[in-house]
């Protein structure tokens, strides 16, 4: 087996036949997926391919043995952004069926445990239909996880960590995104064009509907994004530092590196056919009968056979 396979992070760092190694070690694979869009005047395009990207580059660094991470997905579901120029608008059906070919595209050369790191909040409906289908219409399991989420495993971080208020002052472009930006690629940060900015909506006090990222009002509405903001910045950016966003890195990344530690060695669980006769049709929709798994060390089988020679369906 190739060393490189057990110390190399980068999925497109590897030769085809590494990738039959790292497939063996049973590493899991991070797909980074995040968004082209405005993050008001002080933040590039490219917030929500850096973030969840460099906080997975951290955990790959960490534990290269156990990970591999993708080239990230960067175009996502921003169609309410797009009166703020730049922005990249992927049509939604477009984006959850280039993300479910690359879980595809995985399973079928042989790893079993996919994670889908988001960076975009309006990614996370459409991802989490994505995950759901791969688990069905693949032999893999599949997660999904918005990198900030990772800050909420310790209670006690987020409490000690966030100064912005509560509901509105982490959401966009904001003391949070700001902060691990600032760490990360801070000579791109326009540092004289930082200012907060709020959600319009948020400002009415109505108890049915608000935003953060770190909770959920009762009811959504997701309108154009310039309905409720002039500058794109919701949220307390003038709260942030770098300082902030090492911290955010650190953490992100700690938990990022736990939550993979225990996906990669967890057994899959098993499903159980509750009919009372076998059904005599293949399972629709794309999703995977009982019998499409091969068990562990058996060669698929293709139309009734296996390496040449006919078998009968597993009971």
């Amino acid at each position: 087996m190739s060393s490189r396979a057990k110390t190399e992070y980068r999925y497109e760092k590897l030769t085809w036949p590494e990738i039959n190694d790292a497939i063996e070690l049973g590493k899991v694979c991070i797909v980074p997926c995040g968004s082209v869009e405005q993050h008001g005047p002080h933040l590039p395009l490219d917030v929500d391919i850096v973030c969840p990207q460099g906080i997975a580059y951290g955990a790959g660094r960490k534990i290269a043995e156990k990970m591999l991470v993708l080239p990230p997905v960067w175009y996502g579901y921003t169609g309410h952004v797009m009166d703020f120029p730049g922005t990249i608008n992927t049509n939604y059906t477009t984006f959850m069926e280039q993300v479910l070919d690359i879980t595809k595209s995985l399973a079928y050369h042989g790893f079993k445990k996919i994670v889908l790191l988001n960076g975009h909040g309006s990614n996370m409906p459409n991802l989490d239909l994505v995950s759901r289908r791969a688990c069905l219409e693949t032999d893999a399991e599949c997660v999904l996880a918005a990198w900030w989420r990772f800050l909420t495993v310790d209670p006690e971080f987020l409490p000690h960590w966030r100064e912005s208020k509560f509901p509105g002052g982490c959401a966009h472009a904001c003391e949070l995104e700001t902060s691990l930006y600032l760490y990360l690629d801070g000579d791109n940060v326009r540092t004289d064009q930082i200012e907060s900015g709020d959600i319009s909506f948020n400002l009415e006090g109505n108890p049915f509907h608000w935003c953060d990222l770190f909770g959920a009002s009762p009811t959504n509405l997701i309108s154009w994004t310039s309905t409720y903001s002039d500058s794109g910045v919701l949220g307390e950016a003038e709260l942030a530092t770098a300082e902030k966003g090492k911290e955010v890195y650190d953490e992100a990344v700690k938990q990022l590196a736990r939550f993979v530690t225990w996906f990669k060695d967890r057994p899959k669980d098993q499903r159980k056919l509750r009919h009372r006769k076998a059904p005599t049709m293949a399972m629709p929709w794309g999703q995977q009968s009982i019998d499409a798994e091969p068990t562990r060390g058996d060669a698929p089988k293709v139309n009734g056979k296996k390496n040449g020679k006919k078998v009968t369906a597993r009971k």
